[in-house]
């Protein structure tokens, strides 16, 4: 019997053979040359981080476990930023001598090499690179404080220039899309605080207003932009609720237009919410909640960037941290007290989670990056 790819060959030109191979080839060829994702958790009592690899269909690959050198004691959380170059993964240490351990990324394999270790200004829960990635922001909610912190061209964080005390409980310290102001949380005093930034000197002035006041006892914790600036959407801890906000970016001034919850209907219990993020279209945002160990889903409308609760799914124990993929199209939750990672896929037209697989991480897991590479 002929070969049916024999048959089409046979009745196609040279010319159309050689056109049809140099287009497979370049297929190939693209598909080789294509980004690789990696995850990597931060994980509080091992004191190491888990890198995975990110397939296509959703399933991750153990890569490394990443020990941080010359840490030996656990502290209460690990936060981890990438530099906006992806060359650099950075890891706070909560334990003293509270430190930020600096990793090169390998941009073929994904893995992590260490490069050198710099000092904190205390036991930070929230690290941020600045988007141009010549600094490293960092929020202590114990020590009631933020701070500034130059990034060497190595990646390695030098002794900090400015400290600056809050209110109660700094939490996360974020810059605006345009890096022209940078906002920090402050759980316990129930307030956001506006600074300006200057991006060539590294430095950072009160904004006016300074302060933004939200409702007694929410405990703001964590925020994030819209990827089309226009709007903000925190997670407080507290009272578990989602606040969205009109973000005007010529002043950096927040305006509240919605506040919604993260708790699964019917809950009663005492709100312990955790972690927030949207998807890179913008079209979908997630929240975790501890109490409940529950992801909240919500649609984002585009034009007035209000949200439509989508509902609930059960995950990982005790959340404090999850993320999503470059893509948009996977979502991986860890949890604190089950060591280990779930992934779910998002539903592109609904935004709804489904579980696809979980893994073990290593103890105590509380913070996932993902990146791109090349």
């Amino acid at each position: 019997m002929t070969n049916p790819i024999h048959r089409i060959a046979a009745g196609m030109s040279r010319a159309a053979i050689a056109t049809a191979l140099t287009l497979l080839a370049l297929t190939l060829g693209a598909r080789a040359g294509m980004a690789e994702t990696f995850a990597y958790v931060g994980n509080a009592d091992s004191n190491d981080i888990s890198v995975f690899k990110l397939a296509e269909n959703g399933e991750m690959t153990p890569v490394q476990t990443a020990a941080f050198p010359g840490v030996d004691k656990p502290g209460s959380s690990t936060p981890l930023a990438i530099t906006p170059d992806h060359r650099v993964l950075i890891a706070g240490v909560r334990s003293q001598p509270f430190q930020a351990v600096s990793f090169a990324i390998d941009p073929k394999t994904g893995q992590l090499s260490h490069i050198g270790n710099g000092p904190l200004a205390d036991s930070m829960a929230n690290i941020a690179t600045d988007r141009g990635g010549k600094v490293l922001f960092s929020a202590s909610y114990g020590g009631n404080k933020v701070a500034v912190n130059p990034l060497g061209a190595n990646g390695v964080v030098a002794a900090p220039t400015q400290v600056i005390p809050t209110g109660l409980n700094a939490h996360a310290f974020l810059p605006s899309p345009d890096n022209r102001f940078v906002f920090a949380t402050n759980l316990g005093s129930d307030q956001v605080l506006s600074f300006s930034f200057d991006p060539t000197t590294g430095a950072l002035t009160p904004n006016d207003p300074q302060a933004y006041k939200l409702p007694e006892k929410s405990g703001p914790r964590h925020f994030v932009f819209h990827p089309n600036g226009k709007f903000v959407y925190m997670i407080h801890e507290l009272n578990g609720d989602v606040a969205a906000f009109n973000y005007e970016a010529k002043g950096g001034a927040w305006d509240e237009i919605q506040r919604t919850t993260a708790l699964p209907e019917g809950f009663s219990g005492k709100p312990w919410a955790a972690d927030i993020h949207i998807t890179p279209d913008g079209r979908f945002l997630y929240a975790s909640e501890r109490t409940t160990n529950t992801l909240a889903a919500y649609k984002v409308d585009a034009t007035s960037g209000k949200l439509t609760t989508i509902g609930s799914v059960p995950t990982e124990k005790q959340p404090r941290g999850f993320n999503i993929d470059p893509s948009g199209r996977y979502l991986a939750a860890v949890g604190e007290l089950s060591d280990g990672m779930t992934v779910y896929a998002i539903d592109p037209s609904s935004g709804a989670l489904t579980k696809l697989k979980s893994y073990p991480t290593g103890k105590k897991p509380n913070w996932v990056e993902f990146v791109n590479l090349p």
